[in-house]
């Protein structure tokens, strides 16, 4: 029932339309009047005044047809650089961009394939409860249009997320916690020339802090990483002030608490010792979430993949997504895998076959809601 060439050209269409974070307008306008025109009731919520981006997050309903569980599907609109000027092309039954962009597949991928399940309903007369859309703005870099969206539009209290690298099957049950660092080492400037020594170096306040540090690969469940450091601006200065940025994830709340906790330690342990000051902002961008094999969305998206021959399979994150903000506001969610391939890379690709398997995944499902 999913149509092959309406999917590519709506996806080819979607990813023409440049809407890098915090300008997310033009193509939220576009796709509004797109669900609008199937039926959907639109609303705009006010997300972007509070982040800074051109438009809200877009939330849709559509009225069911039959008594049933009401669901969400959701997807984010914004791209990473280089998501100007998009060109798609297609080569082997694979779309690419022609190389000098990112393709756009996160997240509009998992756009065309709600689009097209919609389109798919409509056109057969598919029997369906309420189907709610939330589709985000400003997902990368934080989260924040989901963080900020108005849930008071919302009654679904299962969500289906479709922003996952991995084959369509994967259902992505447990994601990471994720905590943000900005660091401040405050030194004592000198002339390196004349007396280094009545000076304190922040970049050697720094470099004892990494080297008393564990960093990169903790655990299976916790990784940490010193992102951005930037400091000083002539030679002959002894450094007096030095910023670094940093992060730490973990799929277990009490670990990212210690791992945390462990690297500002490091940082005022080291300014210590040279009588240096530091500053540091330590910011949960967002908590984990952890599914059980038998809870019953994650029974139902097994389910609807075994009626059309796919191979279920679970997974945990090592990234962030919507889906953590939807667990953390009361909406049980899962995000699952639609075939994204290298994102946020000039390499980035989609396999027409995920995209079309997406789509037909998402009616499954919608037919697996209705009540019996």
């Amino acid at each position: 029932m999913v149509n092959r060439n309406r999917i590519v050209d709506a996806f080819c269409q979607y990813v023409q339309i440049s809407s890098p974070t915090k300008s997310e307008g033009e193509f939220a306008k576009f796709i509004a009047k797109e669900l609008e025109s199937l039926g959907l009731c639109v609303y705009v919520d006010g997300a972007g005044e509070i982040v800074g981006s051109d438009t809200g997050n877009v939330i849709a309903k559509l009225e069911g047809t039959v008594p049933g569980e009401t669901i969400l599907f959701s997807c984010h609109m914004d791209t990473v650089s280089p998501g100007i000027n998009i060109k798609p092309i297609i080569r082997d039954g694979v779309i690419y961009s022609d190389g000098t962009t990112v393709l756009g597949g996160d997240n509009k991928a998992g756009i065309a394939a709600v689009v097209e399940a919609l389109r798919v309903l409509k056109e057969n007369n598919i029997p369906h409860a309420d189907i709610e859309i939330a589709l985000s703005i400003y997902e990368e870099g934080g989260l924040h249009g989901a963080k900020n969206m108005d849930y008071s539009k919302l009654s679904a209290k299962k969500a289906f997320v479709l922003d996952s690298g991995g084959e369509p099957g994967q259902i992505v049950i447990q994601g990471p916690a994720q905590d943000k660092m900005n660091v401040k080492i405050i030194g004592k400037p000198a002339h390196a020339g004349v007396a280094p020594e009545e000076g304190i170096s922040a970049v050697m306040v720094a470099a004892d802090a990494i080297k008393r540090m564990q960093l990169l690969r903790i655990d299976e469940e916790t990784t940490a990483n010193i992102g951005v450091i930037n400091g000083g601006s002539v030679t002959n200065i002894v450094m007096p002030e030095l910023t670094i940025q940093a992060e730490a994830r973990s799929l277990d709340n009490a670990k990212l608490d210690k791992q945390s906790q462990h690297m500002v330690e490091c940082f005022q342990a080291a300014a210590e010792a040279f009588g240096a000051k530091t500053e540091i902002d330590l910011v949960r961008m967002y908590g984990a979430f952890k599914l059980n094999e038998t809870d019953a969305i994650v029974e139902t998206v097994k389910k609807a993949c075994e009626n059309l021959s796919i191979k279920p399979y679970t997974a945990a994150s090592g990234g962030g997504s919507d889906t953590n903000i939807f667990n953390a506001n009361g909406i049980t969610a899962v995000n699952l895998g639609i075939g994204e391939k290298k994102p946020h890379t000039l390499e980035e690709h989609l396999h027409i076959k995920d995209l079309v398997t997406t789509a037909e995944l998402l009616v499954e499902l919608i037919k697996l809601h209705r009540e019996k």
